[in-house]
């Protein structure tokens, strides 16, 4: 097993460069996510942002993880609905009453930040409303127990009473990763379900992500690793769906652990009355 790596002061402060401009994508694209307008304007939105005003690098962008045969071909994320995560942008409008996630995950000076935010299109229902919210509170939730000598089966807990609290469930294939000068650091994993008092404990200066992925219906998924035949183009290894087609909605951050807590490295401004 890899072992995690601790930052140094000076690689924390890049981390917090690249966690804010992370932020800033998602506070910049929200006035844009409205009826009519495509995943891929957003798409191109977020990255001549990304590469023109922050001058920094789309991570997304060609990232080709071990084992894929074709490159990611945008700059973001964007997750619809029954979409559970790595939606890939297209030219199909969305429509009011849809829910969105965005991912995004932003390189500058090396170093990485990576959050994502859902986003309620025109009018949603009340159960798509209460599915984010939840969500939301189940990231919010494991956050405030991130300190030094927390244990990473304590976060999974917290995530997964909430949500089965609330009759959602876990997705269990994809996790939190720890992050810095790469994508997705080895050595460190954050499930979003186990048992409390299990698993690592955390130490001052682990900077790595919480990304609960809840649905309203049953945990399990679907992708072009467990076929689901003429839903999409061959190139698509990317997008991962919910099996029985219900909403799915994922929420995340990327965390530094301080000696006395946490820090939100990718907190936007509406935010801050939370952490503060």
């Amino acid at each position: 097993m890899s072992k995690v790596q601790i930052k140094t002061p000076a690689e924390i402060e890049k981390m917090r460069v690249a966690g804010r401009l992370a932020a800033e994508v998602l506070e910049m694209i929200g006035d844009y996510v409205k009826p009519g307008i495509s995943t891929l304007e957003l798409d191109t939105i977020c990255r001549e942002y990304i590469q023109n005003q922050q001058k920094a690098i789309p991570a997304c962008l060609g990232y080709k993880p071990r084992g894929f045969v074709h490159p990611f071909p945008n700059s973001i994320c964007t997750s619809l609905n029954h979409v559970i995560c790595h939606g890939v942008p297209n030219e199909k409008p969305i429509k009011s009453g849809d829910i969105l996630n965005i991912d995004v995950t932003v390189i500058k000076d090396g170093y990485h930040g990576d959050t994502s935010k859902m986003f309620l299109v025109g009018e949603s229902s009340i159960l798509a409303k209460r599915l984010v919210r939840i969500t939301q509170e189940c990231l919010y939730q494991a956050i405030q127990l991130v300190k030094p000598g927390t244990k990473l089966g304590d976060i999974g807990a917290i995530i997964q009473k909430h949500a089965e609290a609330n009759h959602y469930s876990v997705v269990r294939e994809y996790c939190g990763h720890g992050i810095g000068s790469e994508f997705h650091e080895e050595g460190l994993q954050v499930l979003h379900y186990g048992k409390a008092g299990e698993g690592m404990a955390l130490q001052a200066g682990m900077t790595f992500t919480i990304e609960p992925m809840i649905n309203a219906g049953i945990k399990d998924i679907k992708s072009k690793s467990r076929p689901l035949s003429g839903e999409w183009t061959a190139s698509d290894e990317w997008t991962v769906v919910t099996k029985d087609h219900s909403l799915s909605a994922q929420w995340e951050h990327t965390l530094l652990v301080t000696e006395t807590g946490v820090e939100v490295l990718t907190m936007r401004m509406e935010e801050k009355p939370y952490f503060s």
